[in-house]
């Protein structure tokens, strides 16, 4: 039979090594001393830290202003739709609640490109010419009106020329008119005076 030392001798070592492992590790950071704070002089700042950036211009950051379409382009699904009534009501209300010059342009292109249109319960080709004569001197460009606005603009030029063209056509055709009548009436005068000799 084995001594009991050499039974005891694993149970004990086993003891130790776990021992050893459980134990707290010394430390060997120093303890930072309490800064003593007087009256008479300011603690020591640290150096502030500067980075090598390069340098961003400055900008201005106002707020842009962000116009409100609501009402333009409810005004745009109906006139697609064939609803002129409901579109002249949309942009004739852009036009009351929106004041900048860029939204009165939009509102007055699109209430003159409808009453251009002559299947609209408002077309008025005269009075339309008149209005975009007027609207026609702004820069759309320029006022970076809708898109749709812009469109509609180009068809309002096309629109004028086409109907200068056919006010030129009426123009000629009612002297030809005349001229004829003129022609018609001197043929039958010369046909009476030769029945006469």
């Amino acid at each position: 039979m084995l001594p009991r030392s050499l039974l005891a001798a694993p149970v004990v070592l086993t003891l130790l090594l776990q021992a050893c492992t459980t134990a707290p590790a010394p430390t060997s950071v120093a303890p930072v001393p309490a800064v003593e704070t007087t009256d008479q002089a300011p603690a020591p700042k640290a150096p502030e830290l500067e980075l090598n950036l390069p340098q961003q211009p400055t900008c201005d950051c106002t707020p842009v202003e962000v116009a409100d379409y609501t009402f333009l382009e409810k005004g745009y699904r109906y006139l697609l739709d064939g609803e002129y009534r409901d579109a002249m009501e949309y942009f004739l209300r852009y036009q009351r609640l929106e004041s900048s010059p860029r939204a009165q342009l939009e509102a007055g292109i699109a209430i003159t490109y409808v009453q251009m249109l002559p299947r609209s319960n408002f077309y008025n080709p005269v009075v339309a010419r008149r209005s975009f004569s007027v609207l026609r001197k702004q820069n759309a460009k320029e006022l970076k009106v809708h898109d749709f606005t812009r469109l509609m603009r180009q068809s309002l030029i096309n629109f004028v020329e086409e109907h200068k063209e056919i006010d030129k056509l009426k123009a000629n055709n009612t002297r030809l008119q005349q001229d004829l009548k003129k022609r018609e009436e001197a043929l039958k005068k010369l046909r009476d005076l030769t029945l006469s000799q």
